[in-house]
């Protein structure tokens, strides 16, 4: 049974070297690896949705063509994160040849900054044993937690989030295909929203296609739950200039209202503070003190409480 929420994704994700967004460099000397067919180890680290999957599926394609299942191994270290997948699944595949006129398989483990540190020690031992049959790609969101030894034998490749020009053109194509409407505020809402994953534009809009065919900011906000700029403009404005109650009414009923959390109010104050018409002493003490009520929020603080006790200190700023 195929997934509905995945359908999207599939369908609009790049199916060549030149569809790939924002990673032109990157593109490029991997392209280069598939031309030699040779290629060392690689490392693909960056934030989710950038395209280090896809890239790593267009290799193998390019590499091994119609045949590239039987040489290709794709593991998920976030599910099977111990040393045993590493000695039983990953040994048993690279430990035989290829199929193939290219001398080696290639191994993809997503998620490999969540493998324990004794599975990586493992993993180390077995690109060492078996450089000559298999190649391996890891996909991290921090290569920080992969240890050194791992590092060395690979050639890293840094992905950067897509920018707004990349992202733009990815909406476009999607709204011409999917007879979408969408103005420029919501494609200028939708960049905000992404910060450069293109995995949950694609989701958004499947989300709100699925509702209505004319895309607005307002259709926006409602899919994706988060706070509207004027409404946090408000509560500011109004607890800076020394109105509390005022203030405090407004963020309980927008709260209330559009079903958000206290952690979606302090990211959305934080982005807020920085359009505030005052000093920016004040807005770095604003700044400071959200991201104390945020430290206590994710420890189990009452959401109310503590917002509130934001927004008095903001009056207690002026």
């Amino acid at each position: 049974m195929v997934d509905e929420s995945t359908i999207w994704t599939e369908k609009y994700r790049p199916k060549t070297f030149e569809q790939i967004k924002g990673q032109s460099e990157i593109v490029d000397r991997a392209r280069a690896f598939v031309e030699t067919r040779n290629m060392p180890h690689l490392m693909f680290t960056g934030p989710a949705g950038t395209g280090k999957t896809t890239l790593s599926l267009i290799i193998v394609k390019k590499l091994f063509g119609d045949n590239w299942r039987s040489n290709y191994l794709e593991l998920n270290a976030s599910d099977e994160r111990g040393i045993d997948v590493v000695r039983q699944k990953v040994k048993n595949f690279a430990r035989t040849k290829a199929l193939s006129e290219v001398p080696f398989k290639i191994i993809f483990l997503d998620e490999a900054d969540a493998l324990t540190r004794e599975a990586q020690q493992a993993l180390r031992r077995t690109m060492e044993n078996y450089t000559e049959t298999c190649r391996f790609i890891l996909s991290c969101n921090f290569s920080s937690k992969i240890i050194e030894p791992i590092q060395s034998r690979c050639v890293v490749f840094k992905f950067r989030p897509i920018e707004q020009k990349e992202i733009t053109e990815i909406i476009t194509e999607i709204a011409k295909n999917e007879n979408l409407k969408i103005d420029d505020k919501a494609v200028e809402r939708l960049f905000e929203i992404s910060e450069g994953d293109c995995r949950r534009i694609i989701n958004v809009l499947q989300s709100i296609a699925s509702v209505k065919k004319d895309i607005t900011e307002e259709s926006i906000y409602e899919i994706v739950s988060m706070t509207k700029p004027s409404d946090i403009k408000l509560i500011l404005e109004a607890a800076i200039s020394g109105n509390f109650i005022q203030s405090r009414e407004k963020l309980l009923e927008t709260m209330l209202k559009q079903s958000l959390s206290g952690l979606d109010m302090i990211k959305g104050i934080q982005k807020e503070v920085w359009n505030l018409g005052i000093e920016d002493k004040l807005k770095i003490k604003i700044i400071e003190r959200c991201g104390e009520i945020e430290f206590r929020l994710v420890e189990g603080s009452d959401e109310f409480i503590q917002l509130e006790s934001l927004i008095a200190s903001l009056a207690l700023l002026k």
